[in-house]
């Protein structure tokens, strides 16, 4: 999902968005209302009986498939506002077994709860709710509610509590269509509402036990949470596919957990269970079919989950369990740098991969492909994780190969550089081809099953092993994207539907009317809820010991509560090589810390967010450093310049308003601050010391959030917006030259790759990867997707960009792919592998690059060219080690005793002098020396005066060599 700023929202992926904002759903309480049901489905009953609730067994009678053609969700549109249809709404909150929250004050009236076994509640518009089996008087509580209470749901911190009977079987009464009802003193109702249950369910069925396909040596058993499930089924069939079951079993019930014993026979078999429940989407009880949540494999397209041991040592590639003593070296997580790769992208269109291989897992084991010499060559020189895109299973994208439908890259290739026709093609078959980004999840614990040769089967488990291992094997490791704030189905009715179908209302977030949040752009999940934090925690767990990866990215992280993040940390933390054949305490975790939507400002309890993560360990990305150098941001003027693209230094006729002598000022403070590892106690300068939190952006909130190095992320991009060369060639003036665009692009990555913090960088950076100007190309398929591990193109000027999200952008895009010296050669790719290369190895060269701690930064760290009197457009920065005569700082570096680092964004030579800096014995770094690079070997240093002269879009690395 989007690396975008917090505080300006964010999302693309789904074509679900809002058309006229794709960032900011509309205002107001209608933003996730729910559609109506059909009219031959609204139940509005006449009186029933009145008799108090008993414990009796429910009955069968005819349900409605979870599948029906013909039901419509409850969740897809704005219900009226009118009595008859208000139990679609749930206002009130059963918060604890003892206690319902409302917002009515029912003043000399009353308050009744009601419930109904066979979903039969309905409104009439004299008498109120009718239908019920059970009709009982709840009493107000005079008191707040309780602080536990509003620790868990902050949103309703002000809202009334209503006392439940203490002899009400309440855990079977979760079972029923639940409402509450107000009455005035006439006994009138005057409002009535459904209930949201999760506060209840949590505190009477938490639950810590098995779950899913529990394997011993003599039997498999089943375990399903559902406790507000009027029974479960399980459907054992012998093949992925078929209408004939093997076998029904009936599930029992013991305190909200389902479960049954079978036979070992079961392994290698399918199932799906049958879950009869009330739905609130739909106002009756239904008979959901649903996945495990669980499942550990499943067949094609996620169709039924399979009996699979993981296990096994038939699912272990040769020497997998020794895989944990084998994994690269890794210090400390201050010597992290990722490489962030779509696993179809890596391997797609590389011809020197055989197609059975091609755009899966498999690719990634060969030894001799261009992607994987291309990989070599990273490891070789410094970067330490490949970060995955999603690899769960998820929609978009069917499992079977032969289903996908493409277009023959011959006809594309004949269109211009600017034509429509690629992008029209293309998006004709969007949903029906091999590819999405994959952020919309459906099954978090099973590999997505296209990547595999065979999705049916336990193939998908042993290829993606296959791969963690042939990673590992050539040094780099593995990062994993983890979506866990939102899922692809809902509701009873959707295929992709999983846990709303097992216990509806619960594992996706609701707004206080009820409905479903989507301030992600699909269905929010709720981890302040006890199960939904167990599942995502359970659901890491399994990947790291079953799978053996490497750490985690989290998608839009700061929709997760901050207690689930931690607790996360601390459960991977605490594996061990000898318990769990895996070091937990090498597990790096981050993601997006972005706060918005419902949750922003703890709207929902203490998020993970940005500045709430202080102090974790736990990493986030920093936005401030990006925007800065490159200008503007996601949501701005794609002509907005910043410090690289020539703001005040070389306009590009947009209109950057009278202060852009400020606005590059302060990038280059934020650039700073961000090279210190964005740490809130940085002080920054000398004459007038400012802390990193005091410096502020835009909108008047801190540039600097970390407590540490690494709880900073770096980076200038990422799968999401432009690739770094086309935002590079939006924002440059149309005049300058291909070879300057180039040197921009380096300029970039230097700023990353030589910050304190751990850089970040997108598969391609280092090949001037293009998208043709694409800014979102999570569904733009292969073509525009591309990339060439051979150096032959980039990938500019393949058309126009889809035109969904892309075309207000057009006017600007079609002129520059049009011409044709904005296309990058060979030997600028050539040239800028080995740049960025050089890059990764000046950084390994030092352990001054890579500081543990935030006061060994604040000791070592330096800026000169500060104050009013600086050069525009230059950063200097030095690094210094403990020597002789400094007391108090130790030495980390046995080669080098301080080191330089001069940018220049400038169009022009520029040169810098410094007291600070004079007498001392610098001289270029030697990877930079020994470069093809002839510009930057030009720099030069005079230690009489402290004087740097720096070329042109330049990063020259100083170093002071030891005295020996």
């Amino acid at each position: 999902m989007p690396l975008l700023r917090s505080s300006h929202l964010l999302h693309s992926h789904f074509p679900t968005a809002p058309t006229t904002n794709r960032y900011f759903p509309p205002p107001g309480p209608t933003t996730n209302r729910l559609s109506l049901p059909s009219p031959q489905r609204r139940r509005l009953f006449t009186s029933t009986a009145q008799n108090p609730f008993l414990s009796l067994p429910f009955h069968a009678k005819p349900l409605l498939r979870c599948f029906s053609a013909s039901s419509m969700s409850a969740s897809t549109a704005s219900p009226s506002t009118s009595q008859d249809c208000s139990l679609l709404y749930s206002r009130a909150y059963w918060v604890s077994e003892s206690i319902i929250a409302w917002n009515v004050d029912v003043g000399n009236g009353s308050c009744f709860l009601f419930a109904s076994k066979t979903a039969d509640l309905s409104l009439t518009e004299n008498d109120g709710v009718q239908g019920q089996d059970l009709k009982v008087k709840l009493e107000e509580d005079g008191y707040n509610l309780p602080e536990n209470v509003i620790a868990k749901f902050p949103h309703i911190h002000n809202y009334r509590a209503y006392r439940v009977p203490p002899h009400l079987d309440v855990k079977q009464l979760l079972k029923c269509q639940l409402a509450v009802a107000a009455f005035d003193s006439d006994g009138k109702c005057s409002n009535a509402t459904g209930l949201q249950l999760p506060g209840v369910l949590d505190e009477l069925f938490s639950y810590s036990g098995p779950l899913g396909a529990v394997y011993s040596s003599e039997a498999i058993s089943l375990f399903l949470w559902a406790p507000t499930a009027q029974a479960v089924q399980a459907l054992i069939y012998k093949d992925p596919s078929g209408e004939s079951s093997l076998e029904i079993l009936q599930l029992e019930e013991t305190n909200g957990v389902w479960s049954k014993k079978g036979p070992k026979s079961w392994d290698g078999c399918y199932y799906i269970y049958e879950v009869s429940v009330y739905h609130p989407s739909a106002l009756k009880i239904v008979k959901c079919y649903a996945n495990d949540p669980y499942a550990r494999g499943l067949s094609a397209d996620g169709g039924r989950t399979l009996f699979v041991d993981i296990a096994s040592d038939i699912l272990k590639p040769e020497g997998w369990d020794k895989l944990a003593y084998e994994k690269p070296n890794l210090l400390s997580f201050s010597d992290i740098s990722i490489y962030e790769l779509h696993v179809r992208d890596f391997s797609a269109t590389d011809l020197t991969v055989n197609d059975e291989f091609r755009g899966g897992y498999l690719a990634f084991t060969l030894q001799d492909s261009a992607g994987v010499c291309h990989l070599k060559k990273l490891s070789d020189a410094g970067i330490t994780h490949v970060h995955l895109l999603p690899t769960y299973q998820f929609g978009g994208v069917v499992d079977e190969k032969d289903k996908w439908k493409s277009v023959d890259t011959k006809i594309l290739e004949k269109f211009a550089p600017d034509s429509a026709e690629q992008q029209s093609l293309i998006t004709a078959i969007q949903d029906d081809d091999g590819y999405n980004w994959g952020y919309n999840p459906v099954l978090w614990g099973v590999p997505k099953g296209s990547y595999a040769c065979n999705p049916n089967g336990s193939s998908r488990i042993l290829e993606f092993r296959r791969m963690v291992q042939a990673l590992n094997h050539i040094g780099l490791r593995v990062v994993l994207d983890a979506v866990y704030n939102h899922l692809h189905g809902r509701g009873p009715f959707d295929e992709n539907s999983v846990l709303d179908k097992i216990v509806p209302g619960y594992y996706l977030r609701r707004n206080t009317d009820g409905f479903i949040e989507q301030s992600t752009c699909v269905n929010n999940t709720a981890s302040e809820h006890f199960m939904v934090e167990r599942l995502i925690i359970d659901d890491l767990l399994h990947w790291v010991v079953d799978y053996k990866v490497d750490g985690f990215r989290f998608d839009l992280m700061g929709h997760l509560m901050k207690r689930t993040m931690i607790k996360s940390k601390d459960a991977l933390s605490s594996l061990t090589k000898e318990r769990d054949v895996i070091d937990g305490s090498s597990v790096y975790i981050y993601g997006e810390g972005w706060d918005f939507g419902e949750v922003a400002k703890n709207g929902r309890g203490i998020n993970a967010s940005q500045f709430n993560l202080y102090g974790t360990g736990i990493g986030s990305f920093n936005d401030r450093i990006r925007d800065a150098t490159l200008g503007g941001s996601p949501f701005g003027h794609p002509l907005q310049q910043g410090f690289i693209t020539g703001l005040l230094l070389q306009p590009n006729g947009h209109d950057h308003g009278p202060h852009a002598e400020e606005m590059l000022a302060s990038s280059k403070d934020h650039i700073q601050v961000g090279m210190a590892a964005n740490l809130r106690d940085f002080v920054l300068g000398k004459s007038k010391q400012v802390k990193g939190s005091e410096v502020l952006t835009y909108d008047g909130s801190p540039v600097a959030y970390a407590s540490c190095p690494t709880e900073t992320i770096n980076y200038v991009s990422a799968h999401d917006n432009e690739t770094l060369f086309d935002i590079i060639s939006l924002k440059t003036p149309m005049e300058i030259s291909v070879d300057e665009r180039c040197r921009i692009n380096h300029l970039a990555t230097s700023i990353i790759a030589l910050s304190q913090g751990i850089p970040f960088f997108h598969s391609g950076d280092e090949m001037l990867r293009s998208k043709s100007l694409d800014r979102d190309s999570y569904n733009s398929g292969d073509w525009f997707n591309r990339l060439d591990f051979t150096y032959n193109s980039n990938n500019w000027g393949v058309g126009l960009p889809p035109r969904a999200k892309n075309e207000t952008n057009w006017p600007l895009i079609k002129p520059r792919l049009a011409e044709s010296s904005f296309k990058p050669q060979r030997n600028h790719i050539l040239a800028a592998v080995e740049n960025f290369s050089n890059l990764l190895r000046i950084r390994y060269s030092s352990p001054l690059f890579r500081l543990k701690t935030a006061n060994a930064i604040q000791e070592r760290v330096r800026f000169h060219n500060t104050g009013s009197s600086s050069i525009p457009g230059v950063i200097v920065m030095s690094i210094e080690d403990g020597h002789e005569g400094l007391p108090g700082l130790s030495q980390l570096d046995p080669i080098y005793s301080y080191i330089a680092v001069i940018i220049n964004a400038c169009p022009t030579v520029v040169s810098f002098s410094s007291p600070t800096l004079r007498a001392r014995t610098l001289q270029i770094h030697p990877v930079q020396l020994a470069s093809a690079d002839q510009v930057v070997k030009s720099s030069t240093y005079e230690a009489s005066t402290g004087r740097f002269t720096i070329p042109p879009r330049t990063t020259c690395v100083f170093i002071e060599p030891r005295k020996t």
